[in-house]
């Protein structure tokens, strides 16, 4: 390298613990753009249910990757969003501006930062093979197939099993070691200055039941427009996204409006605690982090970190 390595800031942290006004407060201070890291926030359907920033707050300083995807639009990633996010950090340090990576999705930071697994197309008849198998029947071929897969998953978990089955069947080498040869991966290309949200559990918890059910609220007309598209599957991610199945079983009179507002709510707290988990345990012990619960506070330390 014949200079320093440019900097990006990173602000991570479970849903509803305060990253996207601590990113504004920092992106208004340092001249940054905003990158959004949050799989949900990328669909341009769902703002108020995905907690989105406002027009109002995207009218403050640039914003990046937010409700750029239609609900229609199969097959987005964690590796399509790492590739726009690297397009979106080069841009914006072409305009002489602080990116700001802003989320709490794992898979896309560890894609991002990490790299991913150079693994090839799976065969369209291994996977349809594969896929029609009962689990249980997946899992014992997966014992003998490779074993090692087979002893880090619970028999139950019928995605991750299909996947690690279909990949030695279709590349002939285990999925383990595919993934350690991640490519693609910008952390060594960059002078990463990360900061972790972590306020306490209680505080987050009553946060999340009170913001919930104001989303719900809100954004009972944005889950009624997307159910009425018909272009958009039953099993597509959109509508799995936290706090549609609860919304819209409000919407078409299934539940009670308080009901929805009560299971959205815990799904949207169990969400967060594994969030809260991965961040916590996952992320290097060099990422600041950071358990008050002030904005001005935060920023304090977060100023700190990136001067």
């Amino acid at each position: 390298m014949n200079g320093p390595l440019p900097r990006v800031a990173l602000i991570a942290g479970p849903t509803a613990s305060g990253k996207s006004a601590l990113a504004l407060m920092v992106a208004e201070r340092f001249g940054g753009t905003i990158i959004n890291a949050d799989s949900a926030q990328v669909y341009r359907d769902l703002r108020i249910l995905t907690a989105r920033p406002s027009d109002e707050e995207e009218a403050r300083v640039p914003h990046r990757l937010f409700g750029h995807v239609d609900g229609a639009e199969p097959g987005y990633s964690a590796a399509r969003w790492a590739e726009e996010a690297r397009g979106a950090i080069a841009a914006t340090l072409s305009e002489g501006r602080l990116p700001i990576l802003v989320g709490g999705t794992g898979m896309y930071l560890r894609t991002l930062l990490d790299g991913i697994a150079p693994v090839p197309e799976i065969d369209p008849t291994v996977r349809a093979s594969v896929r029609a198998m009962p689990v249980y029947a997946a899992y014992a071929a997966l014992r003998r197939e490779d074993p090692d897969a087979a002893a880090r998953l619970a028999p139950a978990d019928s995605q991750r099993i299909a996947r690690a089955l279909e990949v030695v069947r279709s590349s002939g080498r285990p999925l383990a070691a595919w993934q350690a040869e991640r490519v693609g991966g910008i952390g060594d290309t960059i002078d990463l200055r990360a900061t972790v949200l972590l306020p306490p559990r209680e505080w987050l918890i009553a946060r999340i039941d009170s913001r919930f059910a104001d989303m719900a609220d809100a954004g009972s007309e944005e889950v009624a427009t997307l159910l009425a598209r018909d272009d958009i599957p039953v099993d597509a991610p959109i509508r799995r996204a936290i706090g549609v199945p609860e919304v819209a079983n409000w919407v078409r009179s299934v539940w009670s409006r308080d009901e929805a507002v009560a299971a959205g709510a815990l799904a949207t707290r169990r969400y967060a605690k594994r969030q809260y988990t991965w961040l916590r345990h996952q992320t290097p012990a060099t990422w600041l982090r950071l358990t008050d619960i002030a904005g001005e506070e935060r920023a304090s330390h977060l100023e700190t970190l990136l001067r």
